[in-house]
C-alpha cells in the first residue's frame, strides 16, 4: 500500500487515482507496484466490471516518472533503475492485454510514464486541458513505456508513421483536439463532466464488456475542441534517416518546418538516432517484443554520456545547456546506435516477473 495511490470500488467500478499532485502525479516504484496489485486483483474479481484511472489535482494526469532516481541509480551502478523499468514495463504490458475495460481520464499533462498508463488501454478520454508529449530525447533518452510501439501506429490521414516520428523525435505537444485526431485519445469529454461520468459509471451495471462502458460514456462524449491541423510538412519525418529529415525540413522552409529542425538540433544527437531506429523497428514488432527491446535500450542508455548530461542540464543544474557527446546527428555512427540496442546481460524477456 502507498499514500501515492488512492483506490476504491464503487458499484462495479474499480477506481484508481494517482495522488502526487505537487509532483504532477509522476510515477514511483511504489505506485507501479500498487497499481499492478490492484489491476491483477480486480481482473480476477467477477464483481468488478471496469477500471478507471485518473490523476489528482488540476494540472496533470501523470507527467512522467522518477527520472532523478534513474540518474542516481545509473551513477551509483546499483539496480534501482532496472527494477523500476522492469515493474513499469510489466505494468504497461498488463494494461495492453487487460481483459476488462480500462478507462483513463487524461486531463492535464500526459507525458512519459503517464503515456504508458493510458495509451495502451482501450478507452482513453481527453479533457479540456489534455497536453500529450513524449519529450525524452531532450534528456538524452528515448520515448519508452511502449512509445516505440504506439507512435508508429498512430492514425493520422496517411501520415501516421511520420507523425509518430515527429512526436518521438521532437517531443512536440498535442492538445485535446490533436490527441483525438491522431488516436492518443479516442473520446473527448469536457473536464467539467468528468466527475459526473465517474459517478454514473459507478452506478451503472458494468459486466466486463466494452459495450456496457460505451453505453455510459457515449452520453458524455462531445466533439473535440478545434485544434491546429498538423502541417503537411510533417511528411519530412518519413525520410530514411535523421539527417535526411533535417534536410527535408530545411528545404521546406516553412515556419513550422524550420521550428522543428531547430528543435531537433538542440536535442541529443545520439538519442535522436536511437529513437528514430527504435520507432522504425517497433512498427514491425509485437508489443511484448517492443517492451523487451525497450528494456535493453533503457539499460543501454545508462551507459551513455548523454543520459546523465541531459538530466543534469534539464532537471538538476537547470542551465538548459547540455554538452552532448556528438556535435550533430551526422556525427553519430551506426555502430554507436547499435551499441545502445545491445541486449543486456539479464535477459529482457524476464521483466514480467
Amino acid at each position: 500500500m502507498t499514500h501515492e495511490i488512492k483506490s476504491r470500488v464503487v458499484g462495479n467500478l474499480g477506481h484508481i487515482t494517482l495522488n502526487r499532485p505537487k509532483a504532477l502525479n509522476a510515477l514511483t516504484f511504489a505506485m507501479c507496484e500498487e497499481i499492478t496489485r490492484l489491476l491483477v486483483t480486480w481482473e480476477k474479481d467477477p464483481k468488478i466490471g471496469a477500471i478507471l484511472i485518473d490523476g489528482a489535482g488540476e494540472r496533470a494526469f501523470c507527467a512522467g516518472g522518477d527520472v532523478i532516481l534513474l540518474h542516481d541509480s545509473g551513477k551509483a551502478g546499483d539496480s534501482r533503475a532496472e527494477e523500476f523499468w522492469r515493474i513499469e514495463y510489466a505494468l504497461n504490458e498488463l494494461i495492453h492485454r487487460y481483459s476488462k475495460p480500462y478507462i483513463t481520464l487524461i486531463d492535464g499533462f500526459v507525458m512519459g510514464g503517464g503515456v504508458g498508463l493510458s495509451v495502451h488501454g482501450r478507452i482513453r478520454i481527453a479533457g479540456d486541458t489534455t497536453m500529450f508529449a513524449m519529450p525524452e530525447t531532450g534528456i538524452g533518452y528515448f520515448p519508452d513505456v511502449g512509445g516505440t510501439y504506439f507512435l508508429p501506429r498512430l492514425k493520422y490521414k496517411d501520415r501516421g508513421m511520420d507523425v509518430g516520428q515527429w512526436l518521438g523525435l521532437t517531443g512536440a505537444r498535442l492538445d485535446a483536439g490533436q490527441s483525438c485526431a491522431v488516436g492518443v485519445a479516442n473520446a473527448y469529454v469536457p473536464s467539467a463532466r468528468h466527475e459526473d461520468l465517474i459517478e454514473v459509471l459507478g452506478a451503472a451495471k458494468l459486466d466486463g464488456s466494452d459495450s456496457a462502458v460505451a453505453n455510459v460514456v457515449m452520453g458524455f462524449v462531445k466533439s473535440p475542441p478545434a485544434s491546429e491541423p498538423i502541417p503537411e510538412a510533417v511528411k519530412a519525418f518519413g525520410a530514411q534517416t535523421v539527417p535526411a529529415i533535417l534536410r527535408e525540413l530545411d528545404e521546406d522552409g516553412s515556419e513550422w518546418a524550420l521550428k522543428q529542425a531547430k528543435n531537433i538540433r538542440r536535442k541529443s544527437p545520439l538519442a535522436m538516432c536511437v529513437t528514430f531506429e527504435a520507432i522504425r523497428r517497433g512498427a514491425k514488432k509485437s508489443f511484448k517484443e517492443v517492451m523487451t527491446q525497450e528494456l535493453d535500450l533503457s539499460l543501454g542508455f545508462l551507459k551513455t554520456q548523454d543520459f546523465y548530461e541531459g538530466i543534469r542540464a534539464q532537471l538538476i543544474d537547470k542551465d538548459r545547456n547540455p554538452k552532448w557527446s556528438h556535435a550533430d546527428v551526422s556525427k553519430v555512427s551506426e555502430s554507436q546506435v547499435q551499441r545502445v540496442f545491445r541486449k543486456s546481460a539479464n535477459p529482457s524477456q524476464q521483466f514480467l516477473k
